[in-house]
């Protein structure tokens, strides 16, 4: 299935490249349609019915994608999945959709944990520091832990980097107990 997920969402990156869209609007779209469909067990019903005709089907997305004032590639999109009954990989594929984009536009997704909230300039300096690191342009989330007691720790990929004073103890406490 892995497969599936990764042509579907290369593809819908390839469009959106293409055509020059608004990558970030588009995909904002994409992870909003994705979210209705996994809360709205109805809508899922419907989408993956087999008994109803796609024309049905299509139609209910029309009418979703006026109200939500959707793009007419994501519109276009979301159908061909309807179509060829692959709506139930939808969260998959925009996930997959939305690493695509990051690759393509050079950008790294981090997840940031640190103790207290950060001030603005104290997120942009992380957030250059990282980018630096990786090379890439960095799209930082942000959570508090105060068990990390001070520092931060940045989650770039499967990569951990680790400046959180508790690492640190943890660290030192690994020192000594090796020597």
């Amino acid at each position: 299935m892995a497969s599936v997920i990764n042509i579907y969402a290369r593809a819908f990156a390839d469009v959106v490249i293409s055509r020059r869209l608004d990558a970030q609007k588009t995909l904002a779209e994409a992870q909003q349609i994705s979210g209705l469909v996994r809360d709205s067990k109805v809508l899922r019903e419907v989408w993956e019915a087999p008994s109803i005709p796609a024309n049905q089907k299509r139609a209910v997305l029309d009418s979703i994608a006026k109200k939500a004032g959707y793009s007419r590639p994501l519109r276009n999109f979301i159908a061909v999945l309807i179509d060829k009954r692959r709506i139930r990989l939808l969260n998959d594929i925009v996930a997959q959709f939305a690493r695509e984009l990051n690759e393509r536009l050079g950008f790294a997704e981090a997840a940031v944990t640190t103790a207290r909230e950060l001030r603005p300039e104290e997120r942009a300096e992380l957030e250059n520091d990282l980018g630096r690191v990786t090379g890439k342009k960095i799209r930082a989330h942000y959570a508090q832990d105060l068990s990390i007691l001070g520092g931060a720790i940045a989650r770039v990929g499967s990569t951990v980097y680790d400046g959180s004073v508790k690492g640190q103890l943890e660290r030192i406490r690994q020192q000594l107990i090796n020597t």
